[in-house]
């Protein structure tokens, strides 16, 4: 398999260079088309008719929301006119409530979405939907780009896999092969492997077998969970491993229980300051 159709989204003019860099450097290495959806939010409705809107006031939302998606699309432009690679734009309005279709819409029929982080300063309220949208409706990997500050390769030498046995962590790492084949090393990592059950002597034995039948060069290694969180101790893994990439599964509970609770796919959208592949 090879990523034939990138997409990203553009929600937010101070975030777009930085995700349009990011999605056009990896398409231009991969030799895939980008596809850019520019979208002008409302971010005043919630998706459904509420007692006493006045008519006027809801038409008002609705333009300013389409001037934004026009002077984004026309930004979006200009900004892709430098690179040469194979590119499209869409754009269009969407209520907050509802971003998540549009997103699916044209998510599904892409092999990997590129998005900027989603939390932090300057962060909008719609960049967590955009992304579950890709995620759970559209059914494509994400990859999440920290900021304009750190690269994205179409070829990352030394990756992290988070491996936990779930079926969200091997979908995302079958889902990153594309980018594995080439890599130096693939960390293989376990956190607290189960005392009991069918790999309890040989933790990530048969994901290193997977991944060795495809090229990829894995190294498995099992950690201890010595800090509070998971994702403190992947995110202190990569930092020490020097890795270009993350690739793991997302929201293996309930999105509203890491919404409310925490939980590791949450706080690595966070923290994290390198690239992470997630699939769900």
């Amino acid at each position: 398999m090879a990523y034939k159709t990138l997409l990203t989204v553009i929600t937010d003019r101070d975030l777009m260079a930085g995700t349009l860099d990011a999605a056009a450097t990896l398409a231009g290495g991969l030799d895939a088309h980008l596809d850019v959806l520019c979208l002008g939010v409302d971010r005043t409705q919630t998706g459904y008719y509420y007692a006493g809107a006045n008519a006027m006031v809801l038409q008002e939302t609705l333009t300013r929301a389409s001037a934004d998606a026009d002077a984004l699309a026309s930004a979006a432009r200009a900004h892709l006119a430098k690179y040469d690679i194979r590119w499209g734009l869409d754009h269009g309005v969407a209520q907050l409530a509802d971003i998540g279709r549009h997103v699916a819409a044209h998510a599904r029929f892409s092999d990997l979405v590129v998005l900027p982080k989603p939390y932090g300063d300057g962060c909008g309220v719609e960049l967590e939907p955009v992304i579950e949208g890709a995620l759970f409706e559209g059914g494509v990997p994400v990859l999440v780009s920290p900021g304009p500050k750190v690269p994205i390769s179409a070829t990352p030498q030394r990756v992290v896999l988070a491996w936990n046995e779930s079926s969200e962590s091997l979908r995302a790492i079958r889902a990153a092969l594309p980018l594995l084949k080439g890599a130096e090393v693939a960390h293989v990592v376990v956190i607290d492997p189960p005392q009991h059950g069918a790999s309890r002597s040989d933790p990530g034995g048969m994901l290193s077998q997977y991944l060795a039948r495809h090229g990829v060069k894995p190294e498995i290694e099992v950690l201890a969970k010595t800090l509070p969180r998971v994702s403190d101790v992947l995110i202190r893994h990569a930092t020490d491993v020097d890795a270009e990439l993350v690739v793991m599964g997302a929201y293996g509970h309930s999105r509203f229980r890491e919404a409310i609770l925490g939980g590791a796919t949450r706080y690595m959208l966070e923290q994290a300051g390198i690239p992470v592949l997630m699939a769900h």
